[in-house]
């Protein structure tokens, strides 16, 4: 064996160094995934779906909106000035962090050179029944006015280019579906102020390691700037960037609270067990290596590791110090020279809790979630690495004595007071009021698989985000019609006939108005019938006004080609409906219409029925879909727990037979009184608690494989103690995560840990019985 583990022992120690060698390149330049989109789940079988719902979160992931209100233009005018002063002087000399995109104005400008061109195929649906339907006579005489009237109407163009004034009206409307009511001024003005919107774009990503709010603080700032020259400024800011960074922000916080928590607990139970310097470094060591390793090969397995993952990971350290402790709690009663019969010794019941614990989080994988299968990699290849170098490295490098503590005499003491179940009033007297207690408790469990639940931006920011919202009259990206079809032609008259609908809700005020691509470039064949109807009409008028004023009149000439979807996308007048065009999807074209302010009563019910029996449209709510993905996956990974618990028995079965039931049972136990608890508490059941469960599966064996292989011995239940209590610390400490997802994680382990803990030297057989004798006696 000896020679053996020489030839194993150097080859691990080839693959540490050419880990320790992996990490340095890694932390020069982190790859780091931050995009919380990567925890939820693909949509099942649909992968268009899942690339359309990818191009419109990549529409605004680099967007900010800030809104500047102040009571009167003149002061919300001095506050943009302001704002945009503080921007440049921060940014001056440096790498830009924000980028100012075009001013509603001077996008407008920009806009109306380009359709000038293609002016006689714009047209409003209402324009387009006036046109129909309206005498000649009654158009001549509104053309008529507009010429010689003292109040005629705002114009784009000369008369004679549009004597009928329909493109104002055509601006109008395409202003009002953008959400925007602005002013001469360029401010929009909504609940008696004046605002003053501004749009940026982030030049990298927000998400950074080193915790510093780099995006909000400067908004903070330019805002403080802009407060100072205009008195009772209402300032609002939005944008996926403040919501990452605030979630990179709060990352970086978990991480370092976490790890450095959970590593401080290890050290300390550590010290105070062995009160030694070798067990602390040599513990800490595998901790390291373990971490270390399941970094590297998580990250060429993916290509990037999560944040997530880290936050996750940093709680492993609870774990996976289990091994060192086992080794060193029984190095304190074996002598110098005997450190490889103690591995020899070790060594089945160390294999059977390792391969009880990767079950555990292997099962993590099953769930369709790239970051839950990045945790599970993480987490059993972070225990293996801990695990092999306690087995590969410890006999090698303890090499001196390890002191039994006065403490640790103590612990390991504990086990011969505690008491054991057996056959008597007191036994059934406790069952019956564990009884008691599980059955309400179960009873008072409610699901919750509600997608909005697991929503960890800070309130105000998400207060914000809403306010932005309903003052600009923005979508949700959550809830869309999706439009396909073979070419982009199809797409656009597909969607003109889903806007005909939609516009009919919009008029009845039953919803808040719609977003489509289609009007601001209608469908080749929409343009050559409304360019037909203004020529016709607009002809026939001004022959009327020429025949009436005695002079002269020809129509202007216009574009002889239809507006095309390339020409329109190049240019800037499609910056407001850019994104809503998402271009080759699977075998054709796609796009999206968005839905302004689904507030409404009925609006989610009527939003589903506009889509039926209209070929390619559909609707999505991608929120009800997730939260629907959710709860399926909280009752088919509560039935894998459930085969997970018949999967571990019998492999206990296997080295314990008629013990088994001693080694599952106090898990089994401290799972139900926990999930009694949440009940009680109030605590909805959700799928990261059916999965925490799943680890305490894992996690809880261990303690009951280490009483039941090593009965009797103080030392196991000093190890069992020591690794326990820091792992109950390290995943308790989840349970103070701001992240919804990892709180309840965290706090169902932090139960369930705590008891299962308590429980299992309940259910301990007599020391005098051999492992596998199958004795059952209590």
């Amino acid at each position: 064996m000896l020679r053996g583990w020489r030839w194993l022992g150097a080859a691990w120690l080839l693959v540490v160094l050419a880990v320790a060698w992996h990490q340095w390149q890694f932390w020069q330049q982190p790859r780091v995934d931050s995009d919380v989109l990567a925890l939820l789940p693909q949509e099942a079988g649909d992968p268009l779906l899942s690339d359309a719902t990818r191009r419109i979160a990549e529409a605004s992931a680099r967007q900010i909106v800030v809104m500047l209100g102040a009571p009167s233009a003149e002061a919300a005018q001095r506050a943009q000035a302001a704002f945009r002063e503080y921007l440049e002087a921060k940014q001056a000399g440096g790498e830009a962090l924000l980028v100012e995109g075009d001013s509603p104005a001077d996008w407008f400008a920009q806009a109306r050179d380009f359709y000038a061109p293609f002016r006689d195929r714009l047209l409003t649906p209402a324009q387009r029944e006036q046109l129909a339907q309206a005498p000649t006579d009654e158009l001549a005489e509104s053309a008529l006015a507009s010429l010689y009237g003292p109040m005629g109407g705002p114009r784009l163009t000369d008369w004679r280019s549009d004597p009928l004034g329909l493109w104002p009206q055509w601006w109008q409307a395409r202003a009002s579906g953008a959400g925007l009511a602005l002013g001469d001024d360029g401010l929009l003005q909504a609940e008696g102020r004046h605002w003053a919107v501004l749009q940026f774009s982030t030049h990298d990503s927000a998400f950074k390691l080193d915790g510093v709010r780099r995006v909000q603080d400067l908004l903070d700032g330019a805002m403080e700037a802009a407060a100072k020259v205009s008195p009772d400024l209402r300032a609002l800011n939005a944008g996926v960037p403040l919501h990452a960074e605030a979630a990179a922000v709060q990352a970086n916080r978990e991480v370092n609270t976490i790890g450095w928590g959970s590593l401080a607990a290890v050290l300390l139970l550590v010290w105070l067990a062995f009160r030694s310097l070798r067990p602390l470094l040599l513990v800490a060591l595998s901790l390291l290596v373990g971490c270390a390793v399941a970094l590297t090969v998580t990250t060429l397995v993916f290509g990037k590791v999560h944040l997530l993952t880290l936050i996750f990971g940093a709680s492993l350290v609870g774990v996976a110090e289990d091994y060192g402790i086992h080794w060193f709690a029984s190095r304190q009663a074996a002598p110098q020279d005997r450190r490889w019969s103690l591995l020899r010794h070790l060594l089945p019941g160390l294999w059977l809790a390792l391969l009880t614990s990767a079950l555990a989080y292997l099962a993590l994988g099953l769930a369709p979630f790239p970051g839950l299968r990045q945790m599970a990699l993480f987490s059993v290849v972070g225990l293996t690495g801990a695990f092999l170098t306690v087995i590969l490295g410890f006999p090698w490098l303890d090499g001196g004595r390890v002191r039994e503590t006065r403490f640790s005499h103590w612990l390991g003491g504990t086990l011969a007071r505690w008491p054991r179940l057996r056959r008597g009033r007191a036994t059934w007297v406790s069952a019956v009021v564990l009884l008691g207690f599980s059955v309400p408790g179960l009873l008072l469990v409610r699901s919750n698989d509600d997608l909005r639940s697991l929503q960890s931006s800070p309130p105000a920011l998400i207060e914000q985000q809403r306010e932005v919202g309903r003052l600009l009259g923005m979508p949700s990206p959550a809830q869309f019609f999706l439009v396909q079809g073979r070419d982009a032609e199809q797409v656009l008259q597909r969607e003109e006939a889903l806007v005909a609908r939609l516009g009919g809700l919009a008029a009845q005020d039953r919803i808040g108005g719609y977003r489509a691509i289609s009007d601001w470039l209608p469908s080749r064949q929409r343009q050559q019938q409304d360019a037909a109807l203004t020529a016709r009409s607009e002809e026939d008028v001004l022959r009327q006004v020429a025949q009436a004023t005695g002079e002269p009149l020809a129509r202007t000439a216009f574009a002889a080609g239809p507006l095309d979807m390339a020409s329109f996308l190049a240019s800037p007048a499609s910056l407001p409906s850019r994104h809503l065009w998402l271009g080759t999807i699977g075998q054709g074209q796609a796009s999206v219409v968005m839905v302004d302010d689904l507030s409404r009563a009925d609006a989610m019910a009527l939003l589903p029925v506009q889509a039926e029996g209209l070929e390619g449209v559909r609707w999505v709510d991608r929120t009800a879909d997730i939260s629907r993905l959710l709860g399926h996956y909280r009752r088919m990974m509560t039935a894998l727990l459930g085969a997970g618990v018949l999967l571990v028995f019998g492999v206990l079965y296997a080295r314990y037979r008629r013990d088994a039931w001693r080694v599952i049972a106090p898990t089994l136990v401290a799972g139900v009184l926990t999930v009694a608890l949440l009940g009680w508490m109030g605590q909805p059941l959700q799928l990261f608690n059916v999965l925490a469960l799943m680890l305490l599966l894992g996690m809880g064996i261990d303690y009951g494989i280490f009483l039941v292989e090593h009965r009797g011995d103080p030392s196991a239940w000093l190890a069992v103690c020591v690794g326990a209590t820091s792992t109950w610390l390290a995943f308790g400490l989840l349970g103070l995560s701001a992240t919804p997802a990892l709180r309840g994680f965290g706090l169902t382990l932090l139960f369930g840990i705590g008891l299962v803990w308590l429980i299992s030297p309940l259910f301990r057989p007599p020391p005098d019985a051999h492992p596998s004798d199958g004795n059952t006696s209590a």
